[in-house]
């Protein structure tokens, strides 16, 4: 067991919590990371499945992750451009299949016209609300006691544009059915995007990929820190003291460590706090909060071919349909490989459904909902994977945690307040980039630097 004393000890070894790690080191103060899992990066994972490279966890890096794009230059890492050349396919609610090209589905002048006015209402409402505290707009009570789903059908009678508005944000984002987050939850979503638009424009939100993998954005700066990170060491008991005397405040033990240190930052998900023993217990507002605050469900399908086919044909390899079991399809070949690879989203209740399925009748489900879109050749990948974060111990879901109907603006205003020395930071309580590997950058920073300003604070005191 080591025994160990620090100025601050990190909860989580994903970009969120080594972010904050480094930024502390930088500011002068002693670090020490504790990671449950064999491996740093969190919710990104890059690994080597049957000879193929596969991104099994986040991977995307859009035009407005600033912070994202400083670190990965200051990292010396650099991106590529997802593949896009060709027409995308569409499949609506009546089940025919249509080949287009540009940002507009293919669908009924009517339909069209309802999805414009719906995205318009959805860039005002995320213009004047905001990410950083929509929880304190006049209409957020309004907004958070509304389901997304009745939401959209209050303004709008298509069913398929609802269907499809509904896709971007539920399936393609929350990863929860429609009917189980509010409309002010969709705004924040929108809104910590710079625009719904952003998210409709598949372009822009998935623009470009990390050459050898998002991965590697935890890997370097873990390597920085070097012995500060200790692996295979989940978090048990967390003992603290409000007292400010500018000695340890906390002591946490996980299986490999005991870490005495005057703060502690909880870089993992809302959903994994209850992990962890505190003593003294958190206050009442915490639990209640932590409690309406869940991650989604989706499996992330990676289908390896030895040629991307889908190109030969003229295809981008972008699909949608929000009627399908595969609600969208990407071309995800990794940068200078020969082969193609295929991504897929089968998410919420349609993961639920699949889950049912044996290993084998699952595989064939999804791959027959990916050749519905692409042909029969997407029936024999030479490599298939799916991944199940679902089942990860350490994270439970996907891809970040969102309030249940009303709990954002109830509780959202709490989320970022420290307990004492007890400080919390991950992609989920982001506002810019939340959900996404940049928000997790982004509530590192801010994280260290009031950590930091407390603890230089205290020392100039003493």
């Amino acid at each position: 067991m080591l025994e160990l004393d620090r100025d601050v000890v990190v909860v989580g070894a994903g970009p969120s919590g080594l972010t904050a790690a480094r930024e502390l080191k930088k500011a002068g103060l002693s670090v020490a990371v504790l990671e449950a899992r064999d491996r740093v990066g969190g919710r990104t994972w890059t690994d080597t499945i049957d000879g193929a490279m596969l991104e099994i966890g986040g991977q995307w890096v859009s035009p407005d992750q600033t912070v994202l794009l400083e670190l990965l230059d200051e990292l010396g890492l650099e991106t590529y451009s997802r593949y896009r050349e060709g027409e995308s396919i569409y499949i609506g609610a009546d089940g025919k299949k249509t080949r287009y090209t540009g940002d507009s589905f293919p669908v009924s002048d009517t339909t069209a016209a309802e999805m414009d006015k719906l995205i318009g209402l959805l860039d005002g409402l995320a213009a004047e609300i905001g990410p950083t505290e929509p929880w304190a707009h006049p209409k957020a009570r309004e907004l958070d006691t509304i389901s997304f789903h009745h939401w959209l059908r209050q303004n709008s009678p298509d069913e398929e544009a609802c269907n499809n508005i509904g896709l971007f944000i539920a399936g393609g984002m929350l990863t929860k059915p429609a009917h189980a987050f509010s409309a002010l939850q969709a705004v924040l979503m929108a809104a910590s995007a710079g625009s719904f638009s952003h998210l409709t424009d598949e372009d822009f939100i998935l623009d470009k990929r990390v050459v050898g993998g998002m991965q590697q954005v935890s890997l370097l700066q873990a390597r920085e820190l070097g012995d500060d990170v200790v692996l295979n060491s989940p978090v048990r008991i967390i003992n603290w003291t409000e007292e400010h005397d500018g000695g340890p405040r906390v002591t946490v033990v996980s299986e490999r460590a005991t870490v005495n240190a005057r703060f502690v930052i909880m870089a993992v998900p809302p959903n994994l706090y209850s992990r962890v023993s505190f003593n003294p217990p958190l206050p009442r507002r915490q639990h209640q909060m932590h409690q309406h605050q869940s991650l989604g469900l989706v499996i992330k399908v990676h289908a390896v071919y030895k040629t991307p086919f889908w190109r030969d044909a003229g295809l981008s390899g972008t699909c949608f349909s929000a009627g399908s079991l595969v609600q969208e399809v990407y071309d995800n070949t990794n940068h200078g490989d020969s082969r193609g690879t295929l991504v897929g989203f089968v998410s919420d209740e349609k993961a639920d459904a699949v889950f049912e399925l044996s290993a084998e009748e699952r595989k064939r489900a999804i791959l027959e909902s990916i050749a519905a879109f692409l042909g029969d050749k997407a029936l024999e990948p030479e490599v298939y994977y799916e991944s199940d974060w679902g089942a990860e111990e350490w994270t439970r879901g996907a891809y970040a945690s969102s309030y249940d109907l009303g709990g954002l603006h109830r509780y959202g205003k709490d989320q970022h307040q420290p307990v004492g020395p007890i400080y919390w930071s991950s992609s989920d309580l982001a506002a810019e980039g939340y959900q996404h590997v940049d928000g997790a950058i982004r509530m590192g920073q801010l994280t260290a630097a009031r950590v930091a300003a407390v603890a230089h604070r205290v020392s100039v005191t003493q």
